[in-house]
């Protein structure tokens, strides 16, 4: 089944090893938020963009045409409304992922959350059931809970990376710690691809493009961003902006002004 899971990772990550993945898995922790009310005007955007994959629930995946996009079935979740919003459960299998057509799973989990073991079992179960189906395994692994004070520390950082890798994930996405060299530690020390959240809302589009390259620049393999994606006033231009500095080594100028050229989709 080695050769399912090769498949299926090229779908998402193409010849150059890179790729941009915009989740969508937002509406269950936060409700329809802005950019997530018609999902499938936002697909179409991303396409438009040329998105390489996107992440969403398996409720979302019944109804909306992902077209050529790599389809990620995220398999765990929590609402910002519970008693503890750090603690992710398991709401899919792979088995019912493989059923709508999935390319990949993915899984959070938060170290130093109060239920992390819980998290952690959780991840190793998985992992088994994906090698066991051929199916790869994006986990997205962060420093967050009571016992974390800087969610983009390097060390934290590079420690949630490497577990996520220790067992048994095939892809790792975390937070950006802020500037390249620290972050090439991150990614020298997990032996799996690594690719970079997006986080909060940012200020300006011009920062958020300069993490990307800095990002890149330190060796990894791509990005995750959602909100600042979907919820951006042009998704499919903000997309291919994306896609420019990830798969064809445009710098953060070159990168604006594709942004900005009149015929962006």
């Amino acid at each position: 089944m080695a050769t399912g899971k090769s498949r299926r990772l090229l779908r998402i990550f193409g010849d150059d090893g890179k790729t941009v993945i915009i989740p969508m898995d937002h509406g269950v922790t936060s409700g329809p938020i802005q950019g997530l009310v018609d999902m499938q005007s936002t697909v179409d955007k991303l396409v438009a963009g040329g998105a390489d994959a996107v992440v969403l629930h398996k409720g979302v995946a019944k109804n909306v045409d992902t077209k050529r996009l790599g389809l990620i079935i995220h398999v765990s979740a929590s609402t910002k409304i519970g008693p503890d919003a750090n603690w992710k459960v398991k709401v899919c299998g792979v088995e019912e992922a493989i059923r709508l057509g999935c390319d990949a799973v993915s899984i959070h989990v938060n170290l130093g959350a109060d239920q992390e073991h819980e998290m952690l079992a959780e991840l190793g179960k998985l992992a088994d059931e994906c090698d066991a189906w051929g199916v790869p395994l994006l986990a997205m692994m962060y420093p967050r809970g009571t016992k974390v004070g800087n969610e983009h520390d390097p060390q934290l950082v590079a420690h949630a990376a490497r577990v996520g890798a220790e067992l048994g994930a095939d892809v790792i996405k975390t937070n950006y710690t802020g500037d390249p060299e620290s972050f090439r530690k991150v990614v020298e020390g997990c032996p799996v691809p690594v690719i970079i959240a997006g986080g909060p809302k940012v200020d300006s589009t011009r920062s958020l493009l300069e993490m990307v390259y800095n990002a890149v620049k330190a060796g990894c393999a791509g990005v995750s961003i959602g909100r600042n994606v979907f919820q951006h006033e042009n998704p499919a231009a903000i997309t291919k902006a994306l896609v420019g500095i990830v798969h064809k080594g445009l710098n953060v100028e070159e990168a604006i002004a594709l942004l900005n050229k009149p015929d962006s989709p």
